[in-house]
């Protein structure tokens, strides 16, 4: 691989600002794809898995492709989702730190319209944005692209849904002459037919970063549960991650919001986010977790797109993603830059037999994770018991009298005795086959 980005092409200004970033060497998708888009005149496709730098891959060339000049929209990038489109926009405007004329807006939904139509009355010479976003600006006669030279599709494959309506808006404003920049971490039937549809017959592929999932450092495991077990057994192995950040893929926003809840409620350092948040929200949020705030972050598939964090450690499959593509995505999130992560599905007994399709398709093999047992997760509930008694906030509105009745029946008894009272009163409220079993046993000796 090439230990340079001037061994690509790059210049020296956009060299400048990458070592500021402290991005001195290339990834494979860089290394294979810069020169090609400075060099060639044709359409190309990118296949790479997620946290392997494509957005660098794209952005560098594109911004060194620009005519400062010209004034008019010569590039057109298109993302999934608000967050991933913000994670470009944040992206482009650190690599061209070193040129000033180079002015790059982010149209993404989710943020009023008012202000994006304002801005594009100002030369602009890069648009990222969302597919719905930049329908409703091209309706209203707020942009125009009709003299975009590149149309960059980043992870398609996640995009099909929401361009199976839009794309054909968005091309019929763009010239036929533009090239074509598809970007994609899986190549499913819809995106090769979207590559057939909308791009030249003469198109460039590169291939990189694609070894199996199961080579880039992540430990693929599963736990079997019974319904009723699951939220324990997952809380006890957040418990055993404490101070490591994480993220728990839901199938619907519904599950989401209620995971979510139930983890707030037992004082796990945690936040949700899914598309039908308030973008204000979805923002505070993600800021919250890129800045370790918070800990353990729960979304659906489509709203973890774009989360480029690093010190990602773990990855949980809450529910079974529905195919392997998702897989893929979904424990792409930690063991990137080159560090190793663990990506832990929960199932039931009647999905286990699907992890052989998985197994086959990807090309990785799951381990069993050992399940906690039942006496581990009546002690792990009572440690968060605990916990929610030491982080709940005094009651000011209990009269001082009665405090002081309260303290004068506690006033003999030392820490360790009222502990032990408490303890005892726990398992007293909250019996289990398992801790009666236990008392027992404790009994007996």
């Amino acid at each position: 691989m090439s230990n340079q980005f001037s061994d690509l092409g790059i210049i020296d200004a956009i060299q400048t600002s990458l070592a500021t970033l402290n991005i001195s060497k290339p990834t494979e998708i860089q290394e294979k794809t810069i020169p090609v888009l400075l060099n060639k005149k044709d359409d190309f496709v990118g296949l790479a898995k997620t946290g392997t730098g494509k957005t660098a891959a794209f952005g560098l060339p594109l911004l060194q492709l620009i005519d400062e000049e010209n004034t008019a929209i010569q590039a057109v990038i298109i993302a999934p989702t608000r967050e991933l489109g913000q994670q470009i926009y944040s992206n482009l405007v650190s690599f061209s730190s070193n040129l000033p004329n180079i002015s790059i807006a982010s149209i993404c939904g989710g943020t009023p319209i008012k202000p994006q139509i304002e801005l594009l009355k100002s030369d602009t010479h890069i648009v990222v944005a969302t597919p719905g976003r930049l329908i409703d600006l091209i309706k209203r006669d707020a942009i125009n692209i009709k003299n975009a030279n590149y149309l960059v599709l980043d992870e398609a494959d996640e995009m099909v849904t929401s361009l199976k309506e839009g794309l054909d808006e968005i091309v019929k404003e763009l010239p036929k002459s533009r090239r074509t920049f598809l970007f994609t971490a899986t190549m499913p039937g819809t995106i090769k037919q979207l590559i057939q549809n909308y791009m030249s017959k003469h198109v460039i592929q590169v291939i990189a970063d694609m070894e199996t999932v199961g080579h880039q450092g992540i430990d693929h495991q599963y736990v079997v549960v019974e319904p009723i077990e699951k939220l324990d057994v997952l809380m006890h192995f957040l418990n055993s991650k404490e101070g490591e950040r994480g993220i728990i893929f839901c199938k619907t926003k519904a599950a989401v919001n209620k995971l979510a809840k139930n983890l707030a409620i037992n004082k796990f350092s945690s936040g949700a986010i899914h598309g039908s948040l308030s973008q204000p929200i979805r923002d505070r949020i993600m800021g919250q977790f890129r800045e370790g705030h918070i800990n353990i972050l729960v979304a659906t598939d489509l709203a973890a797109r774009g989360i480029d964090v690093k010190e990602i450690s773990y990855v949980v499959n809450y529910h079974l993603p529905d195919v392997p593509d998702t897989y893929v995505h979904r424990s792409g999130r930690t063991a990137r830059a080159g560090a190793n992560g663990l990506s832990l599905t929960i199932l039931q007994q009647e999905e286990v037999d699907d992890l052989a399709d998985f197994e086959s398709e990807l090309g990785i093999s799951f381990k069993e994770f050992k399940k906690a047992d039942a006496q581990s997760i009546e002690e792990n509930n009572m440690l968060l018991w605990a916990k929610k008694i030491f982080k709940t906030k005094p009651n000011r509105n209990i009269s001082e009298s009665l405090k002081g009745e309260i303290k004068a029946i506690f006033h003999h008894l030392t820490k360790e005795e009222l502990v032990d009272k408490l303890v005892s009163n726990y398992i007293s409220q909250h019996s289990t086959p398992a801790s009666k079993t236990e008392a027992t046993k404790n009994k007996k000796k």
